[in-house]
């Protein structure tokens, strides 16, 4: 008698294992398909970012190219003796005004005319993201 209560003690255990086996298999099974969900998203986040980023490079270098041309008609105007006679003083003094008062609007390499206020740099500036890609190497068994 206290065998065969043992094998059923045993038999109960086993069958106990065998549904926590189961119940963790239909968990990892969840879970890797929450993961490679999660992967999807992130790798169409990654594409977009690097969209985004090369769209702002674009942008960025279509405004430098603009403040240059800019800053040659400024630079003409107010520098080039022909100018005296196009200009009168008073459109030449509004232009020095807005020179001294709106440093941004007059190019100096590296500014920028923007209606954003860059003072203060964002705390998701775009130089702060990285793409380590090496977590997307790694083999999975």
């Amino acid at each position: 008698i206290q065998i065969a209560r043992c094998f059923e003690a045993t038999r109960q255990r086993c069958c106990r294992l065998e549904q926590d086996g189961r119940q963790a298999r239909e968990q990892l099974a969840r879970v890797e398909a929450e993961r490679a969900a999660l992967e999807v998203k992130l790798k169409h986040a990654r594409n977009q970012v690097e969209v985004e980023m090369k769209k702002r490079h674009r942008a960025e270098a279509e405004l430098e190219k603009q403040e240059r041309t800019l800053q040659l008609v400024f630079d003409s105007l107010m520098r080039e003796p022909w100018s005296s006679g196009v200009l009168s003083e008073e459109q030449r003094s509004v232009l020095c005004a807005l020179a001294s008062r709106c440093p941004g609007t007059t190019l100096v390499p590296g500014r920028r005319l923007s209606a954003v206020n860059e003072s203060c740099q964002s705390l998701l500036s775009h130089s702060d993201i990285s793409f380590d890609r090496t977590e997307d190497d790694v083999v999975r068994s």
